[in-house]
């Protein structure tokens, strides 16, 4: 939901939006650093590894290996606007 911030910041709207943007949402200091927009070659990248790709991130989700799994979510997360 727009606004919405649980144990990550809503993703309502990530697409196209700057990483670490989202005001008052406590993101680590390893995300503030990740400066980038959240397109989907970003998204794509990031998701498959996300600890990898932001070491020290409080994040825990492992990531998604398939390359459809992280298509379809990408999809998924266009929609969200």
């Amino acid at each position: 939901k727009p606004g919405e911030n649980k144990i990550g910041p809503s993703l309502h709207g990530v697409v196209g939006r700057p990483s670490h943007s989202i005001e008052g949402f406590n993101y680590s200091e390893p995300m503030k650093a990740y400066d980038v927009t959240w397109d989907a070659p970003t998204l794509d990248h990031y998701l498959i590894d996300p600890r990898g790709t932001v070491q020290g991130t409080k994040m825990i989700f492992v990531g998604l290996k398939k390359d459809e799994d992280r298509a379809n979510l990408i999809a998924y997360l266009e929609t969200l606007k």
